[in-house]
């Protein structure tokens, strides 16, 4: 079965992988020189991909963002400078033989139905390289071309803006701060890109404003004790607490675990609406950057004049040189036809965010179009490890009615959960998602049958981090070294940061230990008893 896969990146990589191991026959195509996607820094904005700036460092820890049988290296970092990440991937490409099943600068042009794609499921699909093009038949194809590549920059929504005498740009074009010493700065835009940009830009240019229309919270990757925040949060514990107290009550701890750190009223981030949560902002030095006066933060523009912007809250800054437009991205598909797949105000009707949802025949999926609240990298993995099965036939899908109302009640979840901001289209609950498409794979694992086997090992489970590892345990694509790879974790955690030894604390002692085992254990037997 031949398949074709559109993008080196991220999902791209795991999908060569996951076809090979089903006895797929990939044909990956990349547009640039070089795989890596996202993380494959440039000096500069290459079109039809994305494009970073020279500083981006993940937000996500190394244990929880790895592919579950390819760990990093343990001196690596917990999070990464994007020139670490891209080292990765290519020990990953390196590890198991990707890179001969990559064709690079090769742009596709279009994906189209075979004319006998009723029976077959076949794609025709036309690529250019050097100017020529050629078309393909493949028996199925994988769309893994991201979605950070083309720019939500709507300049028709900011009034005199084309009157404006200074320089305004997208984020996207963003690559460093040599070119902003001495400068008054205006940031539209509070993601982690804006934020990230607001800091670093604070310490050469002369003012910085970040204008945020909703607010956010705002966490540091050093969380508890020090440890990466999302070792804390994404945990099957933590979930299973979030997802079954009243939900008054997971606002209100939410709100008091933010503000922990600050108070974000004080300093002007608080979000408008703390009832939907959408992603956090990850930025260690943000507070700092604003007490100490560097990044002051307004309210949403509402105008621009040739050389101020003007804000909701009557305020006007004046003698702006730069306006940095971080609005984000929108995603598309420029190579298939909308009867395939149909995209309206950053939504789209996929089932499981993967197939689309008219399609007679299982044969193209989406990978990597999803915003969880976690790791992208394990989720675009588990997605292509499902995609692989449906198209051998391992996994099956339901009938289109069934598909129609799952689409449609995740759509009601997720707009309860994160609101029906165009930013939000895309976001859903991590652990609860892949547990949903291992579940149908049978690599989930079974907490209840661990206990009984591997007591230790079933609290690490559900109490500590939902690592990719964890998804080798047993069913298809088991991985041998994956108890170990769990066992170990918070010893890789600890190993780039406990450079220099001191005299280790006590432990506590081994009747308390015995006693939260037997309380993890009558809480386990709660929580799957269903």
């Amino acid at each position: 079965m031949r398949v074709a896969i559109i993008g080196a990146g991220n999902s791209g990589l795991t999908s060569i992988k996951c076809c090979l191991d089903e006895g797929l026959e990939p044909t990956c195509y990349e547009r640039s020189d070089d795989i890596g996607g996202l993380w494959r820094f440039t000096a500069e904005v290459e079109s039809g991909r994305a494009s970073i700036y020279e500083s981006v460092v993940t937000n996500t820890s190394k244990e929880m963002m790895c592919y579950s049988d390819f760990p990093f290296p343990e001196n690596f970092p917990n999070f990464l400078h994007n020139s670490k990440m891209l080292e990765y991937y290519k020990k990953y490409a390196e590890r198991f033989g990707l890179l001969k099943y990559i064709q690079f600068q090769t742009v596709v042009r279009s994906v189209k139905k075979h004319p006998s794609f009723s029976s077959t499921g076949q794609w025709e699909v036309t690529t250019e390289k050097n100017g020529k093009q050629e078309t393909t038949t493949y028996d199925a194809v994988m769309v893994c071309s991201g979605h950070h590549s083309e720019p939500y920059y709507p300049l028709e929504s900011f009034p005199g803006i084309n009157t404006f005498q200074g320089q305004y740009f997208h984020s996207r074009e963003y690559k460093n701060a040599k070119a902003f010493k001495g400068k008054r700065v205006v940031i539209v835009g509070m993601g982690n890109s804006g934020a990230d940009i607001a800091v670093e830009l604070s310490r050469t240019a002369a003012q910085v404003f970040l204008s945020t229309r909703r607010g956010s919270w705002v966490m540091s990757r050093v969380f508890e004790q020090g440890y990466p925040w999302d070792i804390c949060f994404d945990t099957r514990f933590q979930n299973w607490l979030r997802n079954t107290l009243p939900t008054p009550i997971v606002i209100w701890l939410t709100e008091k675990k933010m503000n922990e750190w600050f108070n974000h009223a004080n300093y002007g981030l608080q979000p408008q609406d703390s009832t939907q949560f959408k992603e956090p902002l990850f930025n260690d030095e943000l507070p700092s950057r604003i007490t100490c006066g560097y990044v002051v933060v307004k309210p949403n523009v509402t105008e621009f004049t040739e050389t101020s912007v003007k804000f909701d809250d009557g305020t006007t800054e004046e003698n702006i040189d730069v306006v940095i437009f971080a609005t984000g991205y929108r995603f598309s598909f420029p190579f298939l036809d909308e009867s395939v797949i149909k995209v309206e105000n950053n939504k789209t009707s996929l089932y499981r965010n993967i197939f689309p949802e008219n399609l007679e025949k299982p044969t193209l999926g989406v990978i990597g179009l999803v915003q969880p609240l976690g790791p992208i990298m394990a989720s675009s993995e588990i997605q292509a490890r499902w995609v692989t099965r449906v198209f051998k036939g391992l996994c099956t899908l339901p009938p289109p009615d069934v598909i129609k109302k799952d689409i449609e009640k995740k759509r009601e979840i997720a707009i309860k959960r994160f609101g029906q901001r165009r930013e939000t289209t895309i976001q859903l609950d991590y652990i609860e998602y892949l547990d949903e498409l291992t579940t149908d794979i049978g690599c989930k694992p079974n907490i209840l049958g661990v206990f009984m086997s591997d007591p230790v090992l079933a609290l690490k489970l559900l109490f500590g981090p939902c690592t990719p590892a964890q998804f080798r345990l047993t069913g298809p694509g088991k991985w041998p070294m994956a108890r170990e790879q769990i066992m170990t974790t918070w010893n890789r955690i600890l190993k780039p940061t406990k450079t220099r030894v001191v005299k280790k604390q006590d432990k506590g002692s081994m009747s308390m230990i015995f006693g939260l085992c037997v309380f993890a254990l009558l809480l386990a037997i709660i929580m799957y008893s269903n």
